[in-house]
């Protein structure tokens, strides 16, 4: 059935430009379309439908523009595409601006399309009228404020030319278009006979800048998030320790240095003479700190896009680095042997492995050392869950074709201080590394996992702030063969302030309400309310089900002691 459309509607300026200008952006690489309801959009909204039914592009559709944005930012992280996000005017725009932080600070494609009031009807007290052209400030790659189509013929092919433009400049970080519509907002959606899909990403443009360097036993490399396996490679190309912090997907290989902290902070990190950074480091107090040392040679690697990182102002900045000659055996087994072994011992002082069971005593003719096997199994699955067990039981749950997400919480720094190398994908919002839209980006993950035909879990790992932060992202439907499973790390707010100075300063009372903020939120009921199944976990026997659980949509609670 098709509705009735008047003759002004079907002849539509605001839906012919709206259609070109997303034809336009899935020529040149856009996949994917997030969209929030609204009145003015609706140009917008029914063109990206439209082109959705046709096979074109893949349709996101958000009630909270908030979750869109973090949604968009998911799926562009794990796409490699930049993500269009359309919304109404008004509020709606500024709903986006916590995405739109996080895509500036992490070098992400977001191309933010805003409908608003055509000329006329802004600066008058129209309703649902604000000041859109600028609303981001300095966050963009590129603003536009586009008047309002009339009608003219040249008017689509502008609108495709612009969309060209506008997913070149969101190949290094999030855009803008701020697009004025006139009534009729909508009308017939007339797709291109001739267009049928997504073209290729458009790249960053590498710069010129690299830096010739020699192996030497005084280096090491720093991955913070973003980094990626060139780190790894760097490494063993330098014969250096690798520093690589669990969100950089270069903590793998024979050089990673797993209690990084502390050995930074002994005898070895006193002999380091030169660090090599790659990505943006944001987990210790102790790489700035290396950094920021007079005899230390710092290196930065930047990173297209993104504020360059350079903690007290006194590193090189390149484009890349260069390894020229080869790494002395000798050397490479004093020196990176010497921070690996240093590492080892260091977690296995704090708190040793889970100890190999002796399965031999199993079937031991003695009926005493059978009994004995028994009870210490038994207290190793009866033992209370904590961060690290947490931690370390999703890290080493998590294979090539799941995707492992942390939240801005403790159990990020725990997994980052005791996790072992192990070559998975792994995302933070590091950019700014705040607790919001944690769930909502890694749907966007999970979506775009799902259309790359990965079909693994995708586990989020997070506190109970953040968690309820984002409780909307748990109100979304997600489609039938995603599998998203989201561990909540509940220890009564946010005790992440117990480390800071505050802590020891603060009336005890005032602490507990204004900085650890805690929440009563039942989570059973919260899973129930977005059609999540739901499991609470104590003991490690119970997170051992649940990290094998073949739910789609899972919310695990897991009480912590804080």
């Amino acid at each position: 059935m098709t509705r009735a459309t008047t003759p002004s509607a079907e002849r539509s300026p605001a839906q012919a430009a709206a259609t070109a200008l997303l034809e336009g952006l899935i020529r040149h690489g856009v996949t994917d379309i997030v969209l929030s309801p609204g009145s003015r959009s609706q140009a917008l909204a029914l063109a990206a439908a439209a082109l959705d039914r046709a096979g074109r592009v893949d349709l996101h559709v958000r009630v909270d523009e908030r979750v869109a944005g973090f949604t968009a930012l998911g799926l562009a992280v794990e796409s490699g595409r930049p993500v269009a996000v359309i919304c109404t005017s008004g509020t709606a725009v500024a709903n986006l601006h916590p995405a739109v932080l996080e895509a500036h600070h992490s070098g992400v494609g977001i191309i933010v399309l805003s409908a608003d009031r055509p000329a006329e009807l802004r600066g008058i007290g129209s309703n649902q009228t604000t000041v859109q052209p600028g609303i981001f400030g300095d966050l963009l790659r590129a603003d536009w404020d586009v008047a309002a189509p009339v009608g003219a013929a040249h008017e689509p092919d502008e609108a495709r030319d612009l969309a060209e433009v506008a997913v070149r400049a969101a190949a290094e970080g999030p855009v803008h278009l701020n697009l004025a519509y006139r009534e009729p907002l909508s009308g017939v959606v007339d797709l291109s006979p001739e267009f049928d899909g997504p073209g290729e990403p458009i790249a960053a443009t590498p710069g010129g800048d690299v830096l010739d360097l020699e192996p030497d036993d005084a280096t090491v490399v720093i991955a913070g998030a973003g980094a990626g396996p060139r780190a790894a490679e760097l490494a063993e190309q330098l014969g250096a320790p690798l520093i690589a912090e669990v969100t950089s997907e270069a903590r793998f290989g024979r050089h990673v240095v797993a209690a990084y902290r502390e050995v930074l902070r002994g005898p070895h990190g006193q002999a380091v003479a030169r660090a090599v950074v790659l990505g943006h480091p944001t987990l210790s107090r102790e790489v700035p700190a290396l950094l920021q040392r007079p005899d230390v040679e710092a290196i930065v690697i930047r990173t297209p896009g993104v504020e360059d990182y350079n903690p007290g102002h006194r590193a090189r900045l390149v484009d890349g680095v260069r390894v020229h000659g080869a790494p002395d055996p000798a050397a490479v087994r004093r020196w990176v042997g010497g921070w690996v072994a240093m590492s080892r011992a260091i977690l296995e002082s704090e708190a040793p492995d889970d100890p190999a069971p002796d399965v031999s005593a199993s079937v031991s003719k003695t009926p005493s050392v059978r009994s004995a096997f028994a009870r210490a199994e038994m207290a190793i699955m009866r033992a209370p869950v904590d961060r690290r067990m947490l931690a370390r039981a999703l890290w080493a749950s998590t294979w090539p074709h799941d995707r492992l997400v942390f939240g801005a919480s403790r159990l990020i720094r725990e997994a980052d201080r005791t996790v072992p190398g192990k070559r998975i994908p792994v995302h933070a919002n590091r950019g700014l590394a705040g607790i919001d839209g944690t769930i909502a980006t890694a749907s966007g993950i999970a979506l775009a996992a799902r259309r790359a035909e990965r079909r693994g879990v995708v586990r989020v790992l997070l506190g109970d702030l953040a968690a309820v932060h984002d409780a909307g992202a748990l109100l979304t439907p997600l489609p039938d063969d995603v599998m998203l499973h989201v561990y909540v790390g509940d220890d009564g707010g946010g005790t992440i302030f117990d480390s800071l100075e505050v802590a020891a300063t603060a009336d005890e009372g005032d602490f507990a309400r204004v900085m650890r903020t805690p929440v009563a939120v039942d989570f059973a009921a919260l899973a129930a309310a977005g059609g999540w199944q739901y499991r609470q976990v104590r003991t490690r026997a119970e997170l051992d089900e649940a990290l094998t659980a073949r739910e789609r949509l899972l919310l695990v609670h897991v009480p912590l002691e804080p």
